[in-house]
């Protein structure tokens, strides 16, 4: 911090010792190196302090940054979101043309045909062997067995 040398501190000493006396020299020594060390701690407290205050300009910088990309990142979901939106829309109206009559309206206009109704039971199946596989095996038995 200084640049004293020891031959300078040994004067400063000899000077103190001879002005203040032998008697008063350790008292006063005491309070030199007391508010030295309060002086070394405020300055110290005070870079902390400066150093604290530029870091958090910098945070907030950073935090305003962010809540920028954030709010453009929100806004283009949005835009993607509408754009989408309105390419599935095109696409319905596309896929169920105004053209073709629904059911109701042709059984409204046919009131004397009956309408075709989905049948709720499944097909039948011709036998459980079949739908298992198992007929495919019995010719294959029987060739064996006729061998």
């Amino acid at each position: 911090m200084f640049d004293f040398s020891f031959f300078e501190l040994m004067v400063i000493g000899v000077v103190a010792l001879i002005v203040i006396g032998p008697e008063r020299m350790p008292k006063v020594a005491r309070t030199a190196g007391l508010l030295f060390g309060r002086a070394q701690r405020y300055v110290s407290e005070v870079k902390a302090d400066i150093n604290n205050q530029l870091k958090l300009e910098e945070l907030r910088k950073i935090e305003a940054d962010l809540r920028a990309k954030a709010s453009t990142a929100e806004h283009v979901i949005i835009e993607e979101t509408r754009h989408v939106e309105q390419e599935f829309r095109g696409a319905a109206e596309l896929a169920t043309p105004a053209d073709t009559p629904s059911q109701e309206t042709e059984a409204a206009e046919n009131p004397g045909m009956p309408q075709s109704l989905p049948s709720a039971e499944p097909p039948a199946v011709e036998s459980a062997q079949l739908e298992l596989g198992l007929d495919s095996a019995r010719p294959h038995q029987a060739e064996a067995s006729s061998k």
